[in-house]
C-alpha cells in the first residue's frame, strides 16, 4: 500500500509579497477556499506530413479565483487597492496539502470582483486574480 498523503483545507492560502496587507489565509476565506485554472496549452504539437512538431510555450495565462468573506476588513482592503492600483505584481497560491508546492505567478492583475447577492445569507464575494504562469524553463537554454 502506498501512503495516500492527507488534505488540510486551512493550508490554502494566496500571498501577495508586494502587498502583504492583501494577503488572504484561511480564516478569510468561504468554504470553496481558492483556485488556479491555466488558459492555453503548455506544449503545441504542430501537425507535419508524417507527425509532429513540439512549440512549447514559454507561458500560459493563470487565474485565481477566491472565495473572499466580505464580512471582514481585509475585503475592503482588496477593494482599496483596485481602486488605487489594479496591478499588483507577484502572487503565490499554496495548495491544501504539502506534497504539492505552491504556484508562483507574475505581472498579476486583480481581473474581476463579484460581490455576490446582498441577502444576508452568503457573506462571500468572488475575487479573480490573472497573472503569467511560466513554464518549459529548458526552452530558455541554448543546447
Amino acid at each position: 500500500m502506498v501512503p495516500q498523503g492527507t488534505l488540510n483545507r486551512v493550508r490554502c492560502s494566496i500571498v501577495v509579497p508586494n502587498y502583504t496587507t492583501l494577503n488572504i489565509t484561511a480564516p478569510y476565506m468561504g468554504r470553496n477556499f481558492a483556485t488556479i485554472t491555466f488558459e492555453g496549452d503548455f506544449t503545441k504539437l504542430i501537425g507535419t506530413g508524417t507527425g509532429g512538431v513540439p512549440s512549447p510555450e514559454p507561458y500560459v495565462m493563470a487565474s485565481i479565483s477566491v472565495g473572499i468573506l466580505r464580512t471582514q476588513a481585509l475585503a475592503s482592503s482588496w477593494r482599496t487597492q483596485w481602486e488605487t492600483q489594479g496591478a499588483i505584481g507577484a502572487v503565490s497560491i499554496f495548495s491544501d496539502t504539502a506534497a504539492f508546492s505552491e504556484f508562483d505567478l507574475s505581472d498579476c492583475v486583480i481581473q474581476h470582483f463579484d460581490p455576490s447577492a446582498y441577502d444576508g445569507e452568503d457573506p462571500v464575494s468572488r475575487l479573480t486574480i490573472m497573472g503569467i504562469y511560466n513554464i518549459n524553463s529548458a526552452m530558455w537554454s541554448l543546447t
